[in-house]
């Protein structure tokens, strides 16, 4: 469940949230623009703004307004540094931000549902008056921000439509996978071609389980800048199956478990059967970093680092 989910379903339960958003970070500032964290009157918290005593300190601050009721939203400038004369955040890394609070109840259902989805491209709006979702799928900067004072402000946040990680196979280690994706705010989808698999029973981190046929593992995939995926069936024929419906197809990730021997074993029938050599290129396997995992979980983390690299390679 991601972010935004999370508060869907606080508010849903009729819970009162502070929600805490960085609009604004510079220098060495550990929460970044466009980081979030909420906190309810029940005592959940979710996200962050950065950690260490600031974050601590204004979860605090938080907690208080909630036990007041209703607040209007207002903006806390941080300074982290121990020479400035005002708005010390207490920590020493030379950076600084701006934080808005904002209070949500279940007068915000729609906002929190809609800013949920991740059908379609949103756009987070946030300013003195409250926030807003918008259904926007222009192409603009992620992030936009003007401050005019401490009571009037405008920041914008485009949404991108959610990452999903498509996991084919259901066993042990796509198991591990899912819990993994999910705390990392993958939509999971896990596929398998096996009926009343314990493991599937017990995945409770995915989004989506559907039993397909292998031989049409094309068709519940969607090509994009947002897929991602981990190919770690039962053997070596359903693999060649899978790997064979999708090389060629455009994902930001494609990986495949499996030995060097068994990958060099099929890429050389593949090769046989015409499949382009740049089209096997793309392929990371075998899949994960190299910290030689033994375990599910082990090998949840080495691909998970490898996915982490490719995502945010370039940004």
């Amino acid at each position: 469940m991601n972010f935004w989910d999370k508060l869907s379903a606080c508010i849903q339960k009729g819970e009162q949230v502070a929600l805490l958003l960085v609009l604004e970070s510079s220098g060495s500032s550990p929460g970044r623009q466009g980081f979030k964290m909420a906190v309810s009157d029940a005592g959940e918290m979710f996200g962050s703004i950065g950690g260490g005593i600031m974050e601590h300190k204004l979860v605090e601050l938080a907690k208080s307004k909630l036990a007041e009721g209703r607040f209007d939203p207002f903006l806390k400038r941080q300074i982290h540094k121990a020479e400035a004369e005002k708005d010390r955040s207490g920590m020493i890394c030379s950076g600084e931000q701006v934080i808005a609070f904002y209070f949500l109840n279940r007068d915000d259902e729609a906002f929190a549902r809609a800013i949920s989805q991740s059908s379609k491209k949103r756009t987070l709006r946030a300013t003195q008056a409250g926030l807003m979702c918008d259904d926007d799928s222009a192409v603009g900067a992620m992030f936009n921000l003007e401050i005019t004072s401490d009571t009037e402000w405008s920041f914008t946040e485009q949404m991108d439509i959610r990452n999903t990680a498509y996991i084919f196979g259901g066993g042990h280690v796509g198991l591990a996978m899912s819990r993994m994706m999910s705390t990392l705010d993958f939509r999971v989808v896990v596929f398998d071609d096996r009926e009343g698999l314990n493991t599937i029973e017990q995945n409770v981190w995915a989004d989506e389980i559907r039993i397909i046929d292998y031989q049409k593992s094309d068709e519940h995939v969607e090509e994009g800048e947002h897929s991602y995926v981990i190919i770690m069936s039962f053997g070596y024929k359903p693999d060649e199956v899978i790997i064979r419906r999708l090389l060629g197809k455009s994902f930001k990730y494609i990986g495949l478990m499996g030995s060097q021997s068994k990958i060099d074993k099929m890429w050389k029938a593949l090769k046989k059967d015409g499949f382009k050599a740049e089209d096997l290129d793309r392929v990371h396997s075998p899949i994960g970093v190299p910290i030689h995992s033994k375990t599910p979980d082990e090998i949840a983390v080495s691909i998970a680092a490898q996915i982490i690299g490719v995502k945010n390679q370039g940004s």
